[in-house]
């Protein structure tokens, strides 16, 4: 039990025990509320902290860091615009300027000197709340008329703004007292910008080394440059296009692009010297993997390739069997979860024209059964979707040659404005919130109760293979969340007060309060967001299987 005169910040009754935590109290969330450290307490109060190892910590940090470069940047360098633009999978933000000139890297280590300085000297973030027209006149001064287009279409009538010194801007979330809590960043030059470096959840006081490839980054500029050619590059122009009846122009324009770089994909595996005979597909959950999938054999049919889709979760080991995670749980994200062995044999024995009796796993009695009996064109090639797709220790006897490795996600490049990006893991919590409700009758509750497990596993079993994929295929679309957001908000809505899966979903309402609706008619009925609201054509569609035997 902690006491204090009525009034007092959060923040003074937590620095008692700051000690007994391993990383450091950036908030806390009081009476079920998320709160900054400077919330003052007028009542008795229930009170949890939050630490940069918990994911809103993690998000205050960076956000709160973030804040320190454009402060800085700003004061060093007010003649250039700088673009907060993505995330790194090494724990940091891709930066950039607005046109495209690069930084030296002696501008650079002159900016993080300069933030090192700020804090150092410890200077608060002062919070104020503005009525929305002086926060507007203060951001077109400084011609900020991203910040601008996006304010058009707020609801409220005022804006919290954070100033440090001469500095303001608006982020959306909440921040941490003063510049000295941000101890742990870097700067480094990195593609035509730089990374700005912290730490992540699980290392919360270490900086991570940067990736050795930049193929994520350039599939996040990539999709950036589709942005550029559409004209929407943050939420502002999004909604102009909505409001002004252009959304339907830009809709079909942004599923083209996909389809492109999926005919292209299988233009590649078509083309390959050697034939390819396996495509293996991953990547996190909620990345449209199966829609896609779908669209790539449409495209591989185009090309005289006829695919056979094989489901790597038939090859799950007995129950009995599978490993057990530290809580004494079946992990069944596991590699060992999966009959390896079987796999390898039988893929080797299908490319070679055998026949083989495919296993089938009978999830009710958690065992394997006898499947079906199967054999393979010559021509046909294997497609095996699955989370351990991209894990060289997946099928390690097969040749690297005869297979294709693709890595899908939803790597948002639309945001908010130039500070204030949108997360790619919000992106998906949202399309998987909209699709348990449909088809698995799941709540929102439910969904964001599971989303910290499955998160978990995407770490250990997703990520640190990406970069062995041959392609990256980027699920996102530009209008997404905008047609999401109507199906998403009631359902979100019904979360219950007091839970720690209430605070997300608060987080996420708010984030959706920035985007205009957009009516889900207008979605085609083979695009990847169907896979999420539903009505797709793709949903029935079964892969031809020329050489099926049953």
């Amino acid at each position: 039990m902690l006491s204090g005169p009525r009034s007092t910040p959060v923040g003074d009754f937590l620095e008692e025990i700051t000690g007994t935590f391993r990383a450091e109290i950036v908030g806390a969330v009081v009476n079920g509320e998320l709160r900054e450290l400077t919330f003052p307490i007028d009542m008795d109060a229930k009170v949890t902290p939050v630490t940069m190892s918990d994911p809103d910590g993690s998000r205050i940090y960076r956000r709160s860091v973030t804040f320190l470069l454009a402060a800085a940047f700003e004061e060093l360098y007010p003649e250039l615009d700088l673009l907060v633009d993505h995330s790194l999978a090494s724990g940091g933000l891709y930066c950039h300027l607005e046109d495209d000139r690069e930084l030296s890297e002696e501008q650079i280590k002159k900016l993080e000197q300069r933030m090192r300085e700020l804090v150092k000297q410890d200077l608060p973030f002062e919070r104020r709340k503005v009525p929305l027209q002086e926060a507007v006149a203060y951001f077109q001064a400084r011609k900020h008329l991203d910040k601008v287009k996006l304010m058009k279409y707020r609801l409220k009538d005022n804006l919290v703004l954070y100033r440090l010194g001469e500095y303001q801007d608006y982020h959306h979330g909440y921040m941490v007292p003063s510049t000295g809590y941000l101890k742990w960043f870097k700067l480094s030059l990195l593609g035509d910008g730089f990374a700005l470096r912290f730490p992540r959840r699980h290392a919360p006081d270490e900086l991570q080394p940067l990736p050795e490839s930049t193929r994520l980054v350039e599939t996040f500029r990539q999709y950036g440059n589709w942005l550029k050619r559409l004209g929407v590059e943050s939420v502002g122009q999004l909604n102009d296009a909505i409001t002004e009846n252009r959304i339907a122009e830009l809709i079909l324009v942004s599923e083209a692009l996909h389809e492109q770089k999926i005919a292209e994909i299988a233009r590649k595996i078509v083309s390959r010297p050697e034939a390819v005979r396996i495509v293996l597909i991953a990547g996190p959950s909620s990345s449209g993997k199966t829609t896609f999938s779908k669209r790539l054999t449409v495209q591989l049919l185009a090309q005289g390739i006829s695919p056979f889709p094989i489901e790597l979760d038939n090859y799950f080991v007995d129950r009995e069997n599978t490993p057990k995670d530290a809580h004494g749980q079946y992990d069944f994200e596991s590699l060992g979860a999966v009959n390896t062995r079987l796999l390898a044999e039988q893929l080797s024995a299908l490319i070679e024209g055998q026949e083989v009796q495919l296993p089938y796993y009978n999830f009710k009695e958690g065992r394997s059964e006898p499947g079906k009996v199967v054999s393979l064109t010559k021509d046909q090639l294997i497609i095996l979707e699955g989370i351990h797709g991209l894990n060289p220790n997946l099928i390690p006897t097969i040749p690297v040659e005869k297979t294709f490795r693709l890595y899908v996600s939803a790597l948002t490049q639309l945001n908010l404005d130039r500070h204030n990006r949108i997360s790619t893991t919000d992106t998906r919590l949202l399309r998987r919130t909209v699709r348990d409700a449909r088809e698995r009758g799941y709540s929102a509750f439910q969904t964001i109760q599971r989303w910290e497990s499955v998160r978990r596993g995407e770490k250990n079993h997703i990520f640190p293979y990406q970069d062995q994929a041959d392609e990256m295929f980027n699920s996102a679309l530009v209008y997404e969340v905008a047609a999401l957001k109507p199906l998403a908000e009631p359902l979100l809505r019904q979360t219950p007060h007091g839970t720690p899966e209430y605070v997300e979903a608060k987080r996420l309402l708010a984030f959706l309060e920035w985007f205009s609706p957009l009516n889900t008619d207008l979605v085609p009925d083979n695009s990847i967001l169907r896979e999420f609201i539903g009505g797709s054509i793709l949903k029935e569609f079964t892969l031809w299987k020329n050489g099926d035997n049953d």
